[in-house]
């Protein structure tokens, strides 16, 4: 198959050309200022809407008169809301100072000063005007920059850099002033009081002193500013004993100097003095503002004394002082931490009803908190009611969103959020690319997370330990040990430090191999490499040497771990209590279980399941049982293992109505059902219907513990008869078969390849009014693609549409190729096409579809074609991604 020419200059198809319109703009402008009364020009009312920040640069390029181009400023921001930028009052001020219009260059430099929005801004204005003012120094009239800087632009410079935190270039500025003798410029009140703010707000005394002496040496000496500057400074610097005593000798106060204070001493932990000094303010005539009723609501909140801070956020609106988004996000923080989400929604909607200005702020905390319980959709409709209150997300919103979808897995929507930011205009932090690759990692797909390595590489980003632990935990989890080694040993030409997280989790890996004495090398260079283990690495080992039967060195490192100054936990205990059950020795696991309790942990289900492992295995059930209500009296939570056990115990040993017994307490509890209890159920059924046959059951495990999530051989011995009666024993024991039911038979059958069976079930459940989830739907999808079925999977995907189900990238890519395999071009190009508008990650698409499905199995032309399909619905890929499938089409 040839490669397909086209392919490599359709990148530059897509540019739009440079409109000749848009460049004669400032030229008809320009002419129509030329003229007396150019405001009255009609045709300039049709212009103005296609008037950009750079099309007025140009125009002033054009040397136009200097006033009339000050005027047509002013004229467009008063009756057009004209957006200046920091680009057109620099142009404008070069025009008036080329033509020395100086007093009005004052004006514009000014506002120039005041338009900066950004530390880049404020740089960049920085070096201007130093240059300007070193032209104006030098005497250099002539020079077109020539422009000194008068006391007040120094000043109003020096507050610009103030607010973006940049004391060091403050500090320069103002030493430029003192040595500035051409200037004749002298520092006044208002510039040492800036400065004296400035370091206050960083909590730096020792300077702000310095200030303070030089304000005292000046008349008119210190003022308010002055003294509200040190008490902020002396409550960033955590001495609110000297903020009052400032506070106490200042000759007069203000409700900016009570707040500083109450907020000083609220963070240092002394709310009551706080809420005494917010008793006086009236007194002293002074009323709160917001940020004081705002700082003392937070504290109230922080201290557990809910029902004061909404007392006083009641107080405030009804005193006449409206809370602003700051109040409100920091009640919807608090709501959010108590887990009451209902009601921080329903503040959220108070706020915006209100008409407060919304912030992303507290959007942010409400969908940090849906994540975090896993109330993804939640999430993201909050997520909506942001963007249709016109509420811009930023990059920390999309974070939270695709951490919340990696935690619980569903990375194709955690990957199609990066589309979401591009097109928002948001770049990926160094965060973002961590969570992805670690999500990635975590469940496996580790070529897709090598692939958006390259592109946080190339995107500027240097990877860190986190990074490159992400991979080494998956690889050991995949069995490529080896390969997780050769990271490890590449971190230091990287410059990355191994932490004890990467060592673990490659000792764990060789552990997990049965290669304790790689493991235990490993640990010991840890050691030299004055790394210090911790409890995970030292659990991780000792797991790893009782396993490889090395009972006695697992307990001896038990022993060592004082020596490190780590203590046992109870996971630890856990290991050594498993080891002791597996000879059946309860005394000792009863002692161990002593120790634990006495280390002050509370035996887990973990501690517990293993009693009731042992006790299954000899057939004790009745002391099994025992236990299981021994751990509900204790108040813990029993988990689906627990119940696999006694379900295979029983119907181990025949007793099969009590195995279903056992699923009934199930759905009592509310413990789902998980793959593995159906598939012991299924075992006991298919044994029991060979009993009941006079066959023998070849190839089922009937041992009493043995529930292994490896159950192939019992999958494909089902068939639609066998669920049948599943169903009828649920029935008769109280348990209706519901979604999860149907979702676990399916899933397990599509393992094996019994797809008559899995869609027999898909058409049952259907039938009894139950709708397949996106699960099922994958399941039988996948399993369709696999097996060359791509009729019932265009099918499938239809039905998967119709429910907004969205199919894994995987079963596209199969599907995709196969359908070009079998010579059927236009359902390839529609089913792509219905790809592009799922909402995945394009890069993904690119990576799985285009270079692991056709371009890797020699289908470059139609490669080529998706990628132009791509092209023009405005797909945009990374450029790395780019790079990705030229090698790779270069390669085929």
């Amino acid at each position: 198959m040839r490669k397909s020419e086209p392919l490599f200059f359709s990148l530059l198809l897509h540019r739009k050309p440079f409109s000749s319109s848009s460049s004669s703009l400032p030229t008809q402008i320009f002419t129509i200022l030329s003229r007396p009364r150019w405001r009255k020009d009609p045709s300039l009312k049709t212009l103005i809407p296609s008037l950009t920040p750079s099309l007025l640069c140009s125009l002033f390029n054009l040397n136009p008169d200097p006033l009339t181009a000050l005027n047509f400023f002013r004229w467009i921001r008063r009756h057009h809301n004209f957006p200046h930028s920091l680009a057109t009052h620099h142009s404008l001020l070069l025009l008036l100072v080329r033509h020395r219009t100086l007093r009005a260059a004052e004006n514009v430099r000014n506002s120039m000063i005041k338009s900066c929005t950004s530390p880049h801004d404020a740089t960049f204005l920085l070096n201007l005007l130093r240059r300007m003012n070193t032209a104006a120094a030098a005497a250099d009239h002539q020079h077109q920059l020539a422009f000194k800087l008068s006391l007040t632009s120094y000043n109003r410079l020096l507050m610009c850099l103030s607010r973006f935190s940049m004391v060091d270039e403050m500090i320069s500025l103002y030493k430029e002033m003192l040595t500035d003798n051409g200037n004749s410029v002298f520092p006044n009140l208002i510039t040492l009081n800036t400065m004296l703010n400035s370091y206050c707000k960083l909590g730096n005394m020792a300077v702000a002193r310095l200030f303070f002496v030089r304000i005292l040496r000046c008349e008119p000496g210190p003022d308010l500013f002055t003294y509200t500057s040190l008490v902020l400074g002396y409550c960033r610097n955590d001495d609110v004993e000297r903020a009052c005593g400032v506070f106490c000798v200042m000759p007069r106060r203000n409700a900016v100097s009570y707040t500083n204070l109450i907020h000083g001493l609220c963070e240092a932990g002394k709310l009551h003095e706080a809420l005494e000094f917010w008793a006086r303010m009236r007194e002293d005539g002074c009323f709160p503002t917001v940020r004081t009723y705002t700082v003392l609501v937070c504290a109230l909140c922080e201290s557990g004394r809910e029902l004061e801070a909404l007392s006083l956020f009641g107080e405030m609106r009804e005193r006449g002082c409206e809370p602003n988004v700051y109040t409100y996000t920091v009640l919807i923080d608090y709501l959010c931490k108590e887990g009451r989400m209902d009601e921080a929604l329903k503040m959220l909607n108070e706020m915006v009803e209100k008409g407060v200005a919304p912030s992303v702020v507290p959007f942010n905390a409400l969908i940090g908190s849906y994540c975090k319980r896993g109330m993804m959709e939640d999430a993201v409709g909050v997520l909506g009611l942001m963007e249709s209150k016109k509420v811009c997300p930023n990059v920390r919103t999309y974070n939270e969103l695709i951490c919340g979808f990696c935690r619980g897995k569903s990375m194709d929507r955690a990957m199609a959020l990066l589309n979401k930011m591009v097109e928002s205009k948001l770049s990926p932090d160094v965060v973002t690319y961590n969570t992805l690759i670690h999500g990635l990692c975590e469940v496996g797909v580790v070529d897709s997370a090598s692939r958006l390595f390259r592109l946080m590489i190339r995107d500027g980003f240097s990877p860190d330990q986190w990074t490159f632990n992400a991979f080494m935990v998956c690889l050991c989890r995949m069995g490529r040990v080896g390969e997780a080694h050769q990271i490890l040993e590449s971190l230091k030409e990287k410059h990355v430090k191994a932490n004890e997280h990467a060592y673990t989790a490659l000792i764990d890996g060789y552990c997990k191999a049965g290669k304790i004495e790689h493991a235990a090398s490993l640990f010991k260079r840890m050691l030299a490499e004055e790394c210090l283990p911790n409890s995970i690495t030292f659990n991780v080992m000792i797991d790893g040497l009782r396993k490889e039967g090395k009972v006695q060195d697992a307990m001896l490192l038990v022993e060592d771990m004082a020596k490190f100054d780590v203590k046992p936990t109870l996971h630890t205990y856990n290991i050594l209590v498993e080891e002791v059950l597996k000879e059946y020795d309860f005394d000792r696991a009863n002692e161990i279980l002593n120790r634990l309790i006495s280390s002050g942990y509370q035996p887990n289900v973990v501690t517990y399941t293993a009693f009731i492992k042992a006790y299954c295995s000899q057939g004790r059930l009745e002391e099994a049982e025992e236990m299981v209500i021994k751990i509900k009296n204790e108040g813990v939570l029993l988990d689906s293992f627990i119940y696999n056990l006694l379900i295979n115990a029983y119907g181990c040993m025949g007793l099969l109505d009590s195995a279903f017994g056992v699923l009934r307490r199930m759905f009592g509890t509310g413990c789902e059902p998980s793959y593995l209890t159906y598939s012991i159920l299924m075992k006991h059924l298919v044994i029991e219907k060979h009993k009941k046959e006079g066959s023998n059951p070849v190839g089922l495990d009937v041992s009493l513990t043995n529930i292994s999530v490896d159950n192939t051989d019992i999958w494909s011995k089902i068939d639609f008869g066998i669920t049948t009666v599943l169903f009828e024993k649920m029935a008769e024991c109280g348990c209706v078969p519901n979604l999860n039911t149907y979702s676990k038979l399916i899933n397990g059958l599509c393992k094996v390849g019994r797809l008559n069976v899995a869609f027999s079930l898909y058409h049952h459940m259907r039938e009894g009014g139950i709708s397949p989830s996106e699960i099922i739907h994958n399941s039988l999808l996948s399993s369709c693609c696999k097996l060359g079925m791509f009729g019932e999977a265009v099918t499938l995907l239809d039905s998967m549409m119709e429910c907004s189900h969205l199919a894994h990238l995987e079963s596209y890519k199969l599907l995709i190729c196969g359908l070009f395999e079998q010579m059927n071009k236009e359902k390839a190009e529609a089913v792509f096409c219905s790809l592009l508008r799922c909402g995945y990650n394009y890069d993904e698409v690119a990576w799985k579809v285009l270079i692991d499905g056709l371009a890797k199995t020699g289908y470059v032309d139609q490669c080529s074609e998706l990628l132009n399909l791509m092209e023009k619905n405005g797909c945009r890929l990374h450029p790395e991604t780019y790079s990705m499938l030229m090698q790779e089409l270069n390669r085929a």
